[in-house]
């Protein structure tokens, strides 16, 4: 592994170690409450069949994973993450596998999962386009890739004003929870410099991926994504 990969993995363990036993909390506070909506909506669109084995990819403290076990019951659903304060809260919880790993660098054969789902993971990626391809190979054909995530707004004269409320309720709840205001800036900083949905839609279908949807909310701000492999 090259130096900036290390470098860029001890960087990610620590602020996801820091922020991991309120990361909950704000990611309520950032999304008006509406989260768990827009996570059921992404379960719901994917149309998993009872049996399915479902990866749960930078799964944080494993809401996907607590919400496909309880409306896919017979459901096998492995989380991953590579911050292992994060991956005790999910194991606390009940999460049926936890792996401590580098979503660049899957332990997993070929084919092994129906649907691979990721929660705000795919912007902090150093190496998307790396990630992208491996979910690939861990999926089975015709499987799965549901992501919800931050976006860039289409709209030139709304995405100054979206970046603006990232940033001030960052260092709002930064300093309020932590004394440390930029803690959560880091959301407002990886937003700042990805993709508006579209974009994303493309690089999907870019990346080989097929039947790619989305839906978005806030003015696009957060959008979900289905594509097939």
């Amino acid at each position: 592994m090259a130096p900036k990969e290390k470098t860029n993995q001890h960087l990610m363990r620590k602020l996801f170690t820091a922020v991991a036993p309120r990361y909950d909390l704000v990611t309520r506070l950032f999304s008006f409450g509406m989260d768990r909506r827009w996570k059921t909506t992404g379960v719901a669109g994917a149309s998993l069949r009872p049996n399915s084995r479902a990866l749960d990819l930078a799964c944080g403290t494993g809401d996907f994973s607590r919400l496909l076990r309880r409306t896919h019951a017979a459901s096998h659903v492995v989380a991953l993450d590579l911050t292992e304060p994060m991956l005790r809260l999910a194991k606390a919880d009940g999460a049926a596998e936890a792996v401590c790993a580098d979503a660049a660098c899957l332990p997993f054969a070929a084919g092994t999962f129906d649907c691979v789902l990721v929660g705000y993971g795919l912007r902090n990626f150093p190496h998307l386009n790396q990630t992208l391809a491996e979910i690939q190979r861990v999926t089975k054909p015709g499987g799965l890739l549901v992501s919800l995530d931050f976006f860039l707004p289409e709209n030139r004269v709304f995405r100054p004003l979206y970046l603006g409320y990232l940033f001030v309720q960052g260092a709002f709840w930064g300093l309020l929870l932590h004394g440390k205001p930029r803690i959560y800036t880091y959301i407002w900083d990886s937003v700042r410099s990805f993709l508006s949905m579209g974009e994303f839609s493309s690089l999907l279908r870019t990346a080989g991926f097929s039947e790619v949807r989305s839906r978005g909310f806030v003015l696009g701000g957060i959008a979900v994504h289905w594509a097939r492999r």
